[in-house]
């Protein structure tokens, strides 16, 4: 269809349009927009219930837009909406996570040197640990070279079962102790790590503090040298009273 085609029906619409806003005027209620399945625009004090999920447009008495009613999300909007939502959920259990350490952090140390002790401390627990575990292993690696060396000696005689039996248990004992000393190797290392990473995050959040104090008393001081409105008042009614003569 042609626009010349169009613009009797363009027209009509404009005419309804007017007669719709005159009646809502006359009334006193609100009228909506909304487009029915076939794309057609409609003017209606009320909206169908199969066509209130499509959306519309509320007008005041002189035709004006005043609110929008969006249509109903679709399937993948509303999935969307929810991955959203549960992304949201799930950045604010960090965020309270990372929170409620930051409160622990500054209420357990209130300086780096708090910190470097606490790192010295708790590393030299693993490091006396590490040095009982390798004094223990020195001794089992001992007594297993003497009963390997007791052993050797029956030659080709049969080897009793009791002294099988303890070479085992010895042989044991250092492959347990060896992977605990592993274990402990780790630990130091993380242990460091971890007051490290303590340190770090303490000094960030004493530099949030001291920036934050810092705006604070600039925000102040501005306040405290900007005038009152009385001392404005009085400094305008002032000038305003001195004339040329």
């Amino acid at each position: 269809m042609s626009l010349w085609q169009s613009a009797p029906k363009l027209a009509g619409a404009i005419a309804v349009l007017g007669l719709v806003c005159a009646a809502g005027t006359a009334a006193g209620a609100s009228m909506y927009k909304w487009v029915d399945d076939q794309g057609v625009v409609h003017y209606t004090d009320h909206i169908p219930a199969e066509s209130v999920s499509k959306g519309a447009t509320v007008l005041d008495k002189q035709g004006r837009s005043v609110k929008t009613i969006d249509p109903a999300p679709t399937a993948e909007q509303r999935k969307a909406i929810e991955a959203e939502a549960e992304r949201q959920r799930e950045q604010a259990k960090v965020d309270a996570e990372r929170a409620r350490r930051d409160r622990a952090l500054t209420q357990s140390f209130t300086s780096e040197a708090e910190i470097d002790v606490a790192r010295a401390r708790a590393m030299s627990t693993v490091e006396a640990q590490l040095t009982t575990i390798d004094a223990y292993i020195a001794d089992m690696t001992r007594r297993q070279q003497d009963l390997e060396k007791r052993k050797a000696g029956y030659g080709a005689k049969p080897v009793p079962a009791s002294l099988d039996n303890e070479l085992a248990s010895v042989n044991e004992e250092l492959t347990r102790q060896t992977a605990l000393r592993t274990q402990k190797k780790e630990a130091l290392v993380a242990v460091g790590k971890k007051y490290d990473a303590d340190k770090q995050r303490w000094q960030e959040i004493k530099l949030e503090q001291d920036q934050a104090a810092e705006r604070q008393r600039a925000a102040d001081a501005q306040k405290a040298s900007a005038p009152s409105a009385p001392t404005r008042a009085k400094s305008a009614a002032s000038g305003s009273g001195n004339t040329t003569r």
